[in-house]
């Protein structure tokens, strides 16, 4: 197992390729939010509840890359590929990403960069969510009412960044390295672990 924190150059190269592509799936899912508006119309915080696919990058990097600053360059990048795309939201998303990105940066760091098994990745995927919910809170919806808006908001892209982001950036990696295509990382070299 590697203890180095310098990262090295297939690190850079392999992040930015999560980066890059989950830039473009943002631009896709962005599309994706809005034209999902009506179906959510009946209690609008519900939409959130497809939030934690923008989380993604950030507990997977994490997850990948093992390093220091991962999660936080990953969702970061993505954001900015998405904004450069024409992302409907303009600048503010790579403020946004920097923001979300923090929060999975928070729970490896918790765990000292040493533990990527479930545990690891739900709270990465949380701590992302809520990162993602208090931006979110105090940007875009500081208008809309604390109890019956704000706050369904804030629980259910925590529950969707848990869900989406933790658990599914976890399995994600783990089907990645049975493929063989992270061999040359730790998570590749893990298959078994859960």
């Amino acid at each position: 197992m590697e203890n180095s924190n310098r990262w090295r150059t297939i690190d850079i190269v392999v992040a930015s390729v999560i980066a890059v592509a989950f830039g473009v799936i943002f631009w896709a899912w962005n599309l994706v939010w809005s034209a999902t508006d009506a179906a959510f119309a009946f209690f609008p915080p519900a939409q959130t509840l497809i939030y934690g696919v923008w989380l993604v990058p950030a507990v997977l990097g994490g997850l990948v890359i093992r390093k220091p600053g991962a999660s936080l360059f990953c969702e970061l990048v993505a954001s900015i590929v998405s904004a450069l795309l024409g992302s409907q939201w303009g600048g503010i998303a790579i403020v946004q990403g920097l923001t979300q990105g923090i929060g999975a940066e928070l729970a490896f760091a918790a765990f000292r960069y040493r533990s990527y098994r479930l545990p690891s990745a739900l709270l990465a995927g949380a701590l992302t969510g809520l990162t993602a919910a208090v931006f979110d809170f105090v940007y875009w919806n500081k208008a809309t009412d604390l109890v019956s808006y704000r706050i369904p908001y804030a629980l259910l892209t925590i529950v969707s960044a848990t869900v989406i982001a933790g658990a599914g950036a976890f399995y994600l990696t783990r089907a990645l390295a049975d493929t063989g295509v992270l061999d040359r990382f730790p998570a590749g070299r893990e298959r078994a672990a859960v």
